[in-house]
């Protein structure tokens, strides 16, 4: 089988920066030993794979290196991009069947705003050797979807170098690190070992949690974010009651297809062959 598949840069409008997602087209879903497979291929952070459904919608499914995951956000803004840019240029939103619910992504003039449902995070106390994990002082300790420690300032969060090892064993293999921003409402980092990535660039669905806090914290609606790794990326939150809207831009990288075994055929050759 040859199968269109697509890179693109996500929050972010240049290329070589944000967070790169591939977008594999197909025609119907192929099985998940496949798609892990593709997607462990790719070595990025996620590899989305659209399945056209109903009424012009798609069917949409992420996958890091090691495993599949319920929500991705910079994956499905590049989906959407090259939907509403390539693929159906006429359109002016798409929407999305995933294991989050229904996805909605349309055009707020050049760039896209995602609505993604909310996830609140929960005070907790601080992991017991944490400190040690992040070589910094953690102000508060939170959990949602994944947990997150909020540090003093947004140097710490630029400058930590913290033990994975550590975090997969304190939480669950995923953290994202937060402080106030000096030039935007606050900063992030996002480490996910549990998910096969050491440091993900830029996490939509990380802000589905950093939103709500910061909106309560902050007093304000909208936020500007940044997340700070070394490819970086941009942000812009709004919390809308238990939605959080995202607002990016993405940058196309490469356009080409992929040759996948195609394992029914093999069967079927394997099965004449055997009745010879």
């Amino acid at each position: 089988m040859r199968l269109p598949i697509y890179q693109l840069d996500a929050f972010t409008d240049r290329t070589f920066g944000g967070n790169p997602a591939a977008v594999c087209l197909l025609d119907s879903w192929l099985d998940d030993a496949t798609l892990q497979a593709i997607s462990l291929e790719n070595n990025l952070s996620e590899t989305a794979f659209l399945v056209p459904g109903e009424n012009g919608d798609y069917d949409l499914r992420w996958f890091t290196p090691t495993l599949e995951v319920d929500l991705c956000g910079h994956a499905t803004l590049a989906s959407a991009w090259l939907i509403l840019n390539r693929l159906a240029p006429e359109r002016t939103g798409v929407a999305f069947a995933t294991r989050s619910g229904r996805l909605h992504v349309t055009r707020h003039g050049d760039s896209l705003l995602m609505d993604f449902p909310a996830d609140p995070p929960a005070p907790t106390a601080v992991p017991e050797g944490l400190e040690g994990v992040l070589g910094a002082t953690p102000v508060a300790a939170l959990r949602g979807r994944y947990w997150m420690t909020v540090l003093g300032t947004e140097a710490e969060v630029r400058d930590l170098n913290p033990n994975l090892d550590g975090i997969k064993r304190l939480a669950d293999g995923h953290m994202i690190v937060t402080a106030p921003g000096e030039q935007v409402d606050f900063v992030s980092r996002f480490f996910a070992p549990g998910s096969g990535i050491a440091e993900d660039p830029v996490t939509g669905s990380a802000h589905c949690i950093l939103a709500p806090y910061w909106a309560t914290r902050l007093g304000k609606q909208d936020l500007k974010a940044r997340q700070l790794s070394s490819r970086g990326g941009e942000l812009r939150c709004r919390l809308d009651a238990e939605r959080v809207k995202l607002l990016g831009h993405c940058a196309f990288y490469l356009e080409g297809r992929i040759e996948v075994p195609d394992h029914k055929r093999a069967g079927r050759e394997a099965d004449r062959a055997a009745r010879k």
